[in-house]
């Protein structure tokens, strides 16, 4: 995207009147033409006009005039040629730095001839020298910017600078002083402080340009006698300046860093570049006085403090930084002092690193280190004499400092902050430079056992860490891409494999490209000119084969960023591999669809096609194929694909192209036509956003195109050309139209959320693009709309969904307005009720739809008249202001309207304002007051208040809004600020709210009841009675008597409240923010506005006390909204006083937390309530790039309340302490403070950790939230399921690189809590933080990087993590071994294994500690876990591990009573011994095998004797590690066990074990095993084979447990492992030596699924299994099969699984059994099922191919790849579509069946019967009458709503078909049942007349206020009288 440049302000130069006056009369004089003259005219009418650009014009002039000059004219014009010179130079110097006039003047200037230049340099030095003498402090920033612009390319202003040298660096010192005197002042006034940086910034580079550009001068001055002194202090002052704005932390960081180098630089000049500069800046990097003696003293005085002993840390890194940016570093270094300090930098860098916190500050110093290294680069590859050899060996790879920075680098590679990962990645390159260019004699870098070390230390590290990549790009560009493939063959698709994650999908990208890049290069060098196939075939196989296999294979969320990523790269690399890529995938057959979940050979086509066409590397469409490349029928089908990245692919293909004027193809848009129907239903909101996204490019193509081909027309003169253009656009409009009317068609009531969102989207495009215009425009889509389209549109405002809202609003504007007839009286005045009826209306959305309303009627000009007949009827007094005069501005028509409207609302909310007090439950029930308050907001919202005419009426207006609000609050506050809101229980004994909310309970609720929370309130107000509410105690009916009844329940009331409230706080909000303010600025000017300083100041303390003192959640998280409005609105007033307000109202708050105990007002439940909001709005109103000091001294203050205090439990410490830590993860949790509370993470752990050892409930309760922020706000996110992902942890090292504070912290912490947990005593002790340390310590991981040398080694903490293995709590053992993994480097992995080994006790004892025992095996467990995972290579040969654990077998036998123990004995076995990739040796691991075995047989498991295990603790635990080790010898690896000797008796055992969790483990064993070789079968294409151990006895020990099982879960699994053995062979069904019939089976199987309705799974094992056995028995013996009694009841069970209300996993099954039976009953010619049945069947899939489930309409759409061949059209047959094709095609095959059975009469009857809604008629009747009495009575219940299935889409398709059945066939009188036909016309009457006359009851507009109900009538109305016309027809026929 080209983002334009912002141009400058031209403005005209403005002088004083004196000065100007003086000028004129320099210059006047009388004619001449010599050049003189002329130009003193010029320049005169320069002086004289007030238009920028002509002054510009004659300055240029006055320049070109003053090069003609000749020298002669010196002597005749002298004075007028100064006075021309002093007048240019004046213009100069009076204008703004970036004014285009002012380099015109300079450029002017710069022309003069040379004999005059020293009188240019005089006149301007004059002026500068006036400029800089004694200006006013505001003129400081001008004067600046004209110095620095004197030193900008113009050299005479250059001269100048030289000549006022003292005068420049004293104004610059003298601004300086001023501005840091100034900084202390400004404290709280973020806007002032920012400018004040902004200026201290130019001031200080431009002092920094003047000294630079003047260091001939400065030493010769210096060295001079006489000038010395007054240059000397200067200079000196200077200094102190810069040394004061780096000493002084309130000054920002560009500020600082600006400033060290400015000292730097000051040194050098004053110094020259010997080697004693470089001593001096060693000395202050050191902050040593000793360095600083070959300086001159008063340079020593200067810089003294920067020697302090205390000084801020960013002292030495702003100075390192001066140092590499300031000094020259090119070329051999001037002495040794150089070296020194060279090597100095990095050591004080990196002491820095571990100290600091904040991230701008880690910026920084990462930013400095690759400066450093870049300096470090320049110093050795200085060609004159070679480096140093100290220098050269500390920069060698290997050396200390290398290794330093090599753990720096490891450290940050993967910290939060991009940039700081960017310059490490860049450190990192040039640590690998250095190290060659310093090791010289290293000829291949691929053998340097330094970069060998390093590459393999990379590749072994995990693939989530992000630095990894960027580390191995920067070797591939070092070393080459095939250097790492002969390492890592496997790289290319290791990459892809995790282009599915969206977080590593840049990082691997990028890596991906550099290396097939890389490669490509290296292949072409290597190869040369001649085998050019050869090598490109290899490189195709490397990266092209295994991007295909991903494609076609991989997951389709998995691939979508290999699309946005990968795949343009590699076309961009190589656009040859295009037609490999098309080659390959057509060769694939075209139905192999790929595992399930993929896209497929068709979707890896599209989406190869797509990238390249979108990179410009596909040819354009031609006649019938793609670019030549694909058939046109296969994108047919890819765009209605079953997959949505699919149909995305193909769309895209399309609609993107390379030049936005590319002409679409009539083929083009032929495909929009046939993508279209079918995907404006799309659930997915991804999906839509993609589908717009790319039809905008589509039509962008349209208009530009299109342009291009008008603009052709008019020039063209080739006749044939001309007709052809012509066509085109021809084809255009039509296709544009088709497009409007096909969207605007979609839209009746009842269309489906998604739908509306996707046609409101498209419309909006067309309105944008081409404009609605009914005039004549080329495309004049205007004439499309028709007044029924325009209505739809405008009830789609009535959608519950606020997006539709706002688009249908938007396109309203758009359409023609004669379609949408606003503009007619009646119709607006129509609306207008609406809208004011929906604004009292107890449905929230309701007030949003009037709010939209309203704002629609804005724009009419007749709005006010409208209004007055309103108020007329509501017997308001209101008198809108007189209608502007008739041609009258848009803006003042919106303006008078807007006041009118508003004033009516503020008129109507202040009567029922008063009506609520006096009733707050009336007012609940009749008019709850938020309606209005939020089309008051809404409607402020479209004005622009900045150019508002009717100013005192506005203010007027504006005192009386913020009136009514505070009146508002005060009527509903009790309810929201009473101590339970949510309940109302009257509780509260504050004495304030306490009177005001026994009235409302009062009220609500009868004194001896506490009914009101279920049971709905009745008011009878009776005519002519004074009382406003008479209570009664039971709930009757609707007042029958004539007078208005209310249905009132509490939380009614409660929403009332809350919601005005929320919509008081918007009102407050918007008011402050958008209204103009009136305040008196710095300079005492006033600006008129509409709202005062003390009314913002008014709602500030609103506010406050809203969100200390309300209760209710929804109340004060809105009050925040409203209230972070303000504080933005407050920070950039121009108020002094508003400014200061953020700080001070924090400080009281702080101070008000601090004082506060159980008495004080502030609520210390509910997470403090609204605190932590107040306090986070007042710190996120101060900008980003200021020093933040105010969130500083916030988090100091909270963090020392949140620790605990000395006087631990008493009231008024532990109330402070809970809202200090409330508040502070508040604050840790808000993003928009970002990185700014990293700084202060640690401090909030410690409070989090000791808040734990509190005996206070509610401080532990705080501290745990607390805590769990922290790790959240640390770790990141979770992102996925695995608690233990390494997603969401990091490397020690990193950790406490990063909270260096929480090393110390924590060690003690762990050591303290190890203490206590030994289990000798038997007695538990729990220290209370243990847990949270071990939480914290098992989120570290181990580096393969992490260097032992680091100050922050993990080592100390084993043995205190080892002790925590021993406690007696279960949970803290686990925790501890968890956390003990990343405390042991890989490599020194078995020794520790070994050591803890040797711990346990190598035979029984009566001292055994079980507890030790358990703690030890787990940690070993763990450890061999992490080595199976990360090592990937056996343990070393003789570790000693195999023979510890031989010796210690007695552990797993019975001489061991402890089966906890035991248990976790044979899982550290089954560790060893189970995987197929062993960690031992194949000896020892064999023996170990053996031992496990003849465990295995001795134990209870296999030998039972005496009493079940299970009776004691761990029991279970040890039966199912038996098992695990059983399974893993008879299942799943029996070849490894030596074939298991007596599997079978095993397996039986296990089958009959009388525990359900054995057989359970058992069962999902082999049901993995099965699908395992399932897939394994798909992928070889292979016939299903026998699995090895299934054998007779097993089969038959299956089968019998169907009728035996009693464990739900084990029989569901047994059914499962059943119904995937069924597909692979015939089962014989057994129940023990009797033979069963498939009839037995079935029964027993269908009578389980009636009865298991309890258990899903169950449900769904029982019915697939039948289902299976149904269609073997269909297709074995169809005579049999219809013989069978229970088909019918299986078909009715079936039926039933597809409605609305059964759980998605039951419809998921149901829609796979319909799939699996569609050839055998449901497309069978011989209608096995019967017509009934069948029909039935059908209606089901087509039920489940609408329901709101997307995978449930997936699933079943799949029915069509079963579908016989011969019964479909070729280009669908065997290809996955989406439901709504699925759903068509369905409908059309269904007719075609029909004639297939010789069924057509009976069909049309039922597909009719289907049309009319039969069953559903009754319930929609029903639904009816129970939803007008729930309406009301649940606000927020919405009932079992479809938000995707469109049932008028679907009357519509079963019509289209049905009338083409119809005709087809010519049924006689005999073949239809006439009876039936009777029966069916009737109902069709019937219901055609009752819906026509439930629809004339409804109000006026019922779209809009009783939108449900309206639909629903019409859809019935709609299926009656499509039925009729069907019904008519066959009657006709007959």
């Amino acid at each position: 995207m080209v983002v334009k440049k912002k141009t400058a302000k031209v403005e005209a130069v403005v002088l004083d009147q004196d000065k100007l006056d003086r000028l004129i009369a320099s210059l006047s004089v009388d004619g001449g033409q010599d050049g003189v003259r002329q130009l003193a005219q010029t320049l005169l009418a320069c002086l004289e006009l007030a238009e920028p650009v002509q002054q510009i014009q004659l300055v240029k002039k006055a320049g070109s005039q003053l090069e003609a000059l000749g020298e002669e004219q010196q002597q005749q014009h002298g004075s007028l040629l100064q006075a021309c010179l002093h007048t240019l130079a004046l213009v100069y110097t009076s204008l703004q730095a970036k004014n285009p006039l002012r380099r015109a003047s300079a450029s002017a200037l710069s022309s003069v001839p040379v004999w005059l230049q020293q009188q240019t340099v005089d006149c301007l030095s004059a002026c500068l020298s006036d400029l800089l003498s004694g200006p006013a402090s505001d003129r400081y920033p001008d004067i600046t910017d004209s110095i620095a612009a004197c030193l900008d390319g113009f050299p005479l202003g250059e001269r100048c600078i030289h000549k006022l040298l003292p005068e420049v660096l004293q104004f610059l010192q003298k601004a300086l002083s001023e501005y840091i005197q100034q900084n202390s002042g400004l404290v709280g006034r973020h806007v002032a402080q920012a400018q004040l940086m902004q200026s201290c910034l130019a001031a200080v580079k431009t002092s920094m340009l003047v000294v630079q550009r003047s260091q001939e001068g400065i030493s010769a001055a210096l060295q001079a006698e006489q000038d010395r002194c007054s240059l000397r202090s200067t200079l000196s002052g200077l200094l102190d300046c810069y040394v004061h704005i780096l000493t002084d932390e309130e000054f920002i960081q560009s500020v600082q860093s600006t400033a060290g180098m400015a000292v730097v630089l000051l040194i050098r000049s004053v110094m020259g570049s010997g080697d004693e500069v470089a001593a001096v800046v060693c000395g202050l990097l050191q902050g040593s006085q000793q360095g600083l003696d070959s300086a001159p003293r008063w340079l020593q005085q200067s810089c003294r403090g920067l020697s302090a002993v205390v000084r801020p840390q960013g002292v030495s890194l702003y100075l390192c930084h001066g140092a590499l940016a300031m000094l020259s570093w090119k070329g051999a270094l001037p002495g040794p002092q150089w070296e020194q300090l060279l090597l100095l930098v990095p050591h004080t860098l990196l002491e820095l690193d571990s100290s600091i916190k904040e991230s701008s500050t880690a910026m920084v110093v990462a930013r400095v280190l690759t400066l450093w290294s870049g300096a470090a680069l320049d110093c050795l590859q200085g060609k004159p004499q070679p480096c140093p050899p100290g220098l050269q060996q500390s920069l060698c790879g290997g050396a200390e400092l290398q290794q330093r920075l090599l753990e720096h680098i490891y450290s940050h590679w993967e910290h939060p902050l991009d940039g700081v990962r960017h310059q490490t990645r860049t450190l990192f390159r040039n640590l690998l430079l250095l190290h060659q260019h310093a090791n010289p004699s290293a000829c291949d870098p691929a053998e340097d056992p330094y970069i060998t070390q390093l590459t393999h230390n990379l590749l072994g590290l995990e693939w989530h860490m992000r630095g990894k990549y960027g580390s191995l790009g920067c070797l591939v560009e070092l070393l080459g891409a095939e250097y790492l493939l002969g390492i890592q063959p496997q790289l290319p698709s290791r990459l892809l494999g995790l282009m599915g994650d969206q977080t590593l999908a840049p990082y691997a990208s990028d890596l991906l490209e550099r290396l097939f890049v890389s490669h490509k290069a290296q292949l072409a060098g290597a190869a040369g000119e001649a085998a050019a196939d050869d090598w490109m075939e290899r490189w195709h196989q490397t990266w092209v084969t295994p991007l295909l296999q991903v494609l076609c294979r991989a997951r389709l969320d998995q691939t979508t960023y290999i699309l946005d990523y990968f795949l343009p790269k590699l076309l961009r690399c190589n656009p040859s591999s295009l037609a490999h890529m098309v080659q390959a995938l057509q060769d694939t057959p075209p139905c192999s669809a790929g595992p399930p979940g993929s896209r497929g050979a068709l979707g890896a086509l599209m989406t190869c096609l797509r990238a390249a066409r979108a990179q410009g590397v596909a040819p354009s469409p031609e006649e019938g194929l793609w670019g030549g490349l694909v058939p046109l029928s296969l994108l047919r089908q890819a765009l209605v694909h079953k997959h949505d990245q699919v149909r995305m692919d193909a769309l895209g293909l399309v609609c993107e192209s390379h030049r936005s004027t590319e002409v679409l193809t009539s083929q083009e848009m032929d495909l929009i036509r046939h993508f279209l129907p079918a995907n404006l239903n799309s659930q997915s909101p991804g999906v839509r956003q993609q589908t717009v996204s790319l039809l905008k490019k589509l039509l962008c193509r349209v208009k530009d195109s299109s342009q291009l081909l008008q603009k052709r027309l008019s020039q063209e003169r080739d006749q044939e050309q001309r007709d052809r253009d012509q066509h085109t656009l021809e084809a255009y409009k039509e296709f544009l139209r088709w497009l409007c009317e096909r969207l605007l068609e979609v839209l009746p009531p009842g269309a489906s959320f998604s739908t509306c969102l996707m046609s409101l989207h498209l419309l909006g495009l067309l309105g944008q693009l081409f404009s609605f215009s009914t005039g004549p425009d080329v495309f004049a889509l205007g004439e499309v709309v028709t007044s029924a389209h325009a209505q739809n549109v405008l009830y789609c405002i009535a959608s519950n969904f606020l997006e539709v809202k706002q688009l249908a609003s938007t396109l309203l504007r758009r359409l023609p307005p004669s379609a949408v007839g606003l503009q007619e009286p009646d119709r607006m005045r129509c609306v207008l009720r609406a809208a004011l009826d929906l604004s009292t209306s107890t449905k929230p959305f309701d007030s949003v739809t009037a709010a939209h309303l309203l704002n629609l009627l804005l724009h009419q000009p007749d709005l006010p008249h409208a209004l007055l007949l309103c108020a007329q009827e509501q017997g308001l007094a209101f008198q809108p202001l007189p209608p502007p005069d008739a041609p009258a501005a848009e803006a003042l028509v919106l303006e008078v309207n807007t006041l009118a409207v508003i004033r009516f609302l503020l008129q109507c909310l202040q009567s029922e304002v008063l009506k609520a007090e006096s009733s707050l439950l009336q007012a609940a029930a009749s008019c709850p007051l938020y309606g209005r308050a939020h089309c008051i907001t809404a409607v402020l919202q479209h004005l622009d208040t900045g150019s508002l005419s009717q100013t005192e009426q506005w203010r007027r207006l504006v005192s009386d809004l913020i009136a009514v609000c505070y009146r508002m609050s005060d009527v509903v506050s009790p309810v929201v600020q009473s101590s339970s809101p949510e309940g109302l229980i009257p509780m509260d004994t504050d004495s304030d709210t306490s009177a005001g909310l026994q009235r409302i309970l009062q009220e609500i609720q009868p004194r001896d009841t506490n009914d009101f929370f279920n049971s709905a309130r009745e008011l009878e107000t009776h005519p002519g009675d004074d009382h406003t509410h008479s209570e009664t105690t039971h709930t009757p009916a609707l007042d029958s008597t004539g007078g208005e009844g209310y249905r009132v329940t509490a939380q009614m009331v409660l929403v009332c409240c809350w919601r005005s409230m929320k919509e008081v706080a918007m009102l407050l909000g918007q008011l402050c923010q958008s209204l103009p303010l009136h305040c008196k600025d710095a300079t005492a000017h006033t600006h008129a506005g509409l709202i005062t300083e003390e009314q913002v100041e008014g709602v500030g303390l609103y506010f406050r006390q809203q969100l200390l003192q309300s209760r209710h959640r929804g109340a004060f998280e809105l009050a925040y909204v409203g209230f972070v409005r303000l504080t933005d609105m407050l920070c950039r007033s121009g108020s002094q006083a508003l400014q200061q307000l953020p700080s001070r109202w924090l400080s009281e708050v702080l101070e008000e937390v601090k004082s506060s105990d159980p008495s004080s007002k502030l609520c210390a439940t509910r997470r403090s309530a609204g605190i932590p909001f107040y306090i986070q709005a007042l710190l996120s109103s101060e900008p980003k790039s200021s020093s933040c000091s105010l969130l500083k001294m916030t988090m100091r203050e909270l963090t020392a309340l949140a620790m605990p205090s000395a006087d631990k439990n008493t009231d008024s410490s532990t109330v402070p302490q809970v809202h200090a830590l409330n508040i502070l993860r508040a604050l840790y949790r808000d993003t928009r403070l970002g990185e700014n509370v990293i700084p202060f993470v640690a401090d909030g752990m410690q409070a989090a950790v000791l808040g734990f050892t509190s005996p206070v409930w509610a401080v532990r309760n705080s501290s745990t939230l607390l805590f769990s922020t922290l790790i959240t706000r640390i770790f990141g996110v979770k992102k996925g399921k695995d608690e233990h992902s390494k997603k969401n942890r990091m490397t020690g090292r990193e950790f406490f690189t990063r909270f260096p504070a929480l090393y110390p912290f924590l060690l003690n912490q762990l050591e303290e809590a190890a203490a206590t947990v030994d289990s000798d005593s038997g007695q538990v002790k729990l220290h209370p933080s243990l847990f949270l340390l071990l939480l914290v310590l098992g989120r570290l991981y181990p580096s393969p990087m992490d260097g032992s040398s680091s100050p922050l080694g993990l080592a100390p903490f084993m043995p205190f993590i080892i002790r925590c293995g021993r406690s007696a709590v279960y949970r803290t053992r686990e925790m501890a071994a968890r956390a003990l993994v990343p405390f042991v480097p890989l490599t020194q992995l078995p020794s520790t294994i070994h050591t803890l080994l040797e711990e346990l006790p190598a035979e029984p004892g009566p001292r055994t500690q079980q507890n030790h025992i358990h703690g030890t095996l787990l940690q070993v467990l763990f450890l061999l876990r992490s080595y199976q995972t990360d090592s990937h290579r056996p343990l070393p040969a003789g570790s000693g591990i195999s023979k510890a654990l031989r010796q210690r077998m007695w552990l797993a036998s019975r001489q061991n009573s402890c089966l906890v123990t035991r248990g976790a004995f044979l899982d550290v076995l089954l560790c060893l011994c189970g995987p197929k990739f062993s960690l031992l040796d194949g000896s020892e691991v064999g023996e170990l095998r053996e031992e496990a075995l003849a465990v295995l047989t001795a134990s209870e498991l296999v030998a039972p004797d005496g009493p079940s295990p299970t009776a004691l603790p761990g029991g279970t635990q040890y039966l199912l590690g038996l098992a695990r080790v059983a399974l893993s010898a008879c299942v799943e690896a029996p070849e490894l066990w030596g074939g298991a000797p007596g599997r079978t008796g095993l397996l039986e055992r296990l089958l009959l074990s009388p525990q359900y969790e054995v057989r359970e483990l058992l069962l999902d064993g082999l049901l993995t095993g099965l699908r395992e070789e399932e897939e394994e079968e798909e992928e070889e294409e292979e016939r299903k084979r026998r699995p090895p151990w299934l054998d007779e006895t097993t089969l038959s020990n299956l089968t019998s447990l169907t009728l035996h099982e009693t464990h739900p879960q084990c029989l569901a699994k047994v059914l499962q492992v059943l119904c995937a053995l069924s597909s692979s062979c015939e089962l014989q069904w057994r129940d023990g030596a009797q033979i069963l019939s498939q009839e037995e089976v079935l029964l027993h199987l269908l009578s389980l699924a009636q009865q298991s309705a309890h258990s899903v799974e169950l449900h769904c094992a029982a019915l697939t299994l039948a289902s299976r056995l149904v269609v073997q028995l269909v297709t074995s013996d169809p005579e049999r099969a219809s013989a069978v009694s229970c088909l019918a009841q299986w078909g009715a069970l079936v039926c039933s699984c597809c409605s609305e209300e059964q759980p998605a996993e039951v419809k998921l099954m149901a829609a796979e059994v319909l799939v699996g039976c569609t050839a055998a009953l449901l497309t069978s010619a011989a209608l096995p099922l019967g017509l009934s049945a069948t029909l039935s069947l059908w209606r089901s899939l087509f039920t489940l191919l609408q329901d709101e489930d997307q995978e449930v309409r997936d699933s079943a759409s799949d029915f069509v790849s079963s579908v016989p061949t011969h019964l479909l059209s070729t280009d669908v047959a065997g290809v996955s579509v989406c439901p709504p094709v699925a759903l068509d095609l369905g409908t059309e095959l269904l007719c075609r069946l029909f004639e297939l059975w010789d069924q057509v009469p009976a069909g049309v009857l039922a597909l009719t019967e289907w049309l009319l809604g039969d069953e559903e008629g009754d319930d929609d009747t029903g639904a009816e009458e129970t939803s007008s009495l729930d309406e009301e009575e649940f606000l927020f219940e919405k009932g079992d709503l479809n938000l995707w299935a469109e049932p008028v889409q679907w009357v519509k398709l079963l019509h289209r078909h049905l009338s083409s059945l119809s005709p087809s066939q010519d049924p006689g009188p005999r073949d239809l049942d006439q009876a039936w036909l009777l029966r069916l016309s009737a109902q069709a009457e019937a219901q055609a007349l009752a819906s026509q006359q439930a629809l004339e009851a409804l109000p006026a507009l019922p779209q809009f206020c009783s939108t449900m109900q309206h639909a629903r009538l019409t859809l019935q109305h709609h299926r009656a009288s499509l039925a009729t016309d069907v019904l008519e027809r066959l009657r006709q026929r007959n």
